[in-house]
């Protein structure tokens, strides 16, 4: 019987806590703003400007992994909404 897949909340704190703890002082500085991939059980991560970039070369190295995805130094990874053609 496969484990029980956790929560989003549960993935978002344990991605949140690798980040602080072990991830964060080696990305910061250089890559801000860009996108974060973390593999929750390992601690393994990608760092690009395209999201699905960073995602695919983890999941090349860790294919049965759970990640979390985050834009670094930003309080979300997308934006959502409608800028009503005013180039926000």
């Amino acid at each position: 019987m496969p484990a029980e897949r956790p929560s989003a909340e549960e993935i978002a704190r344990r991605g949140k806590d690798l980040y602080e703890r072990a991830v964060k002082v080696h990305v910061e500085r250089q890559h801000q703003g860009k996108f974060l991939v973390i593999d929750l059980e390992s601690g393994d991560y990608e760092v690009d400007a395209d999201d699905i970039e960073a995602d695919s070369r983890l999941r090349q190295r860790q294919p049965n992994s759970l990640f979390y995805l985050m834009r670094i130094r930003h309080p979300g990874a997308f934006r959502v909404g409608w800028s009503g053609g005013l180039g926000y």
